[in-house]
């Protein structure tokens, strides 16, 4: 864990080298999803099938590579009371936030009399990444699958490593409107969404986390199929002021810190007694937590602590641009309205994050990396498409004409020039 201090005369050039630190893939894993991609898209089912006895050590056929809807069913019905009433609260809230992002259709006559205006329409189908390596993630599934269902998506196909299917995940694939199910992970997985693979059909995007495979594939597939994002390690940065339980802020903290090792926690203070006491208070907490030794890792590798004034506050979260901001202070809408780049904000000391990641309705699927700087969080825009649409009559022609010539002309595009140029004489 990193200590900074914004009065020391280096914080600067220390902050800066630690805000600019890569988490992202090595280019082994790169090379080796590449190999992967070329197979399936060479060998479709066949090699999904190697790859997955090769990478999950399961053997499947044809015919077992799809979750029936018996075992749906099943799986769902075994899902524990208290958890399919959560997930089902969690679905609703999902669906209503995500609803009201809902752009409406337009059309209008300009100055030129030139009908203009856009419509838009929801993707024929999505493919939905579930990881299933660390944990059962059912809402990762609520956050993926109820957007696209909520945009009007007709197929939502799901896919997650082979193995047993926890019960909480196949309820929520049953609450959010998935179509179909397919035991396949790894870049095998996103190459079989993207190609196709025997009885698994191609979509137009792939949405959902994964691992450095998952991320690397997503990346090479892209142009092939729409994707959402290319997600990197988990990251919060929380803004505690000394008013705080320092037991809350630390279990915030770790509560990405347990995702992984390479996650990011990083606590912005402005008193260094109440550091400390957070400070202790991860320490004491690792040592209670299923997941102490990646939170652990992370908190150690990764993990920071900067000592700042508040009002700085602001200017250093934007440096960052982090996936989640906590600004558990007194006041959080004044700082909250100075940042820029960030995936998510949590306002007040009882809005931890983890609410985003599960009740809230906001979507958890938030930019990495940094990438809060130029990207938002998974919406009901990533499930729609906008199509222009265009209608001039003769009066509104003659206007757009001319100046259509010039600069066809101009480009070189004599074919463009003449395809205005014609109608031109023709109304002569």
């Amino acid at each position: 864990m990193r200590r900074f201090d914004f009065q020391d005369p280096d914080f600067a050039a220390r902050f800066g080298a630690f805000a600019d630190a890569r988490r992202d893939t090595p280019e082994t894993v790169d090379a080796a999803v590449r190999e992967v991609l070329e197979a399936v898209r060479a060998r479709g089912l066949a090699a999904v099938l190697e790859f997955t006895a090769r990478f999950d050590g399961v053997e499947l056929d044809a015919d077992g590579l799809r979750v029936s809807e018996g075992e749906i069913a099943e799986g769902a019905a075994a899902c524990a009371p208290q958890v399919r009433e959560a997930i089902a609260f969690a679905s609703r809230r999902i669906e209503a936030y995500h609803l009201r992002q809902r752009p409406a259709d337009a059309r209008f006559t300009d100055e030129a009399g030139v009908e203009l205006g856009w419509r838009w329409t929801a993707l024929d189908s999505v493919g939905i990444y579930v990881p299933g390596g660390r944990a059962a993630y059912p809402s990762t599934v609520l956050m993926n699958a109820v957007p696209a269902r909520a945009a009007g998506v007709g197929r939502i196909a799901m896919v997650t490593p082979p193995g047993r299917l926890q019960p909480a995940v196949l309820a929520a694939a049953q609450a959010a409107g998935v179509s179909e199910i397919w035991r396949v992970g790894g870049a095998q997985a996103v190459a079989a969404l993207a190609y196709g693979a025997g009885p698994i059909r191609p979509v137009d995007k792939i949405v959902g986390p994964g691992n450095a495979w998952v991320t690397a594939a997503k990346r090479r597939v892209y142009g092939q199929v729409g994707i959402d994002a290319l997600a990197g390690p988990s990251e919060i940065v929380v803004v505690a002021d000394a008013d705080n339980d320092p037991a809350w802020i630390a279990a915030d903290l770790l509560s990405q810190a347990e995702h992984d090792p390479a996650s990011q926690s990083i606590l912005i203070t402005d008193n260094a007694a109440f550091a400390d006491r957070v400070v202790a208070e991860v320490q004491a907490q690792l040592k209670t937590l299923a997941t102490g030794e990646t939170a652990g890792r992370s908190w150690a590798d990764h993990g920071a602590v900067i000592l700042a004034p508040l009002d700085e506050t602001p200017a250093l979260v934007d440096r960052l641009a982090p996936e989640h901001v906590e600004l558990a202070i007194a006041d959080p809408e004044a700082l909250s309205n100075r940042i820029r780049h960030a995936g998510a904000i949590f306002l007040g000391r009882h809005t931890p994050e983890a609410l985003g990641d599960y009740v809230a309705g906001s979507n958890h699927v938030l930019p990495t990396s940094r990438a809060a700087r130029f990207s938002s969080g998974l919406s009901l825009y990533d499930f729609l498409k906008r199509t222009s649409l265009v209608r001039a009559g003769e009066g509104g022609f003659a206007i757009l004409g001319p100046p259509t010539v010039a600069l066809a002309e101009a480009e070189g595009l004599p074919a463009h020039a003449r395809s205005a140029a014609l109608r031109l004489q023709g109304e002569g």
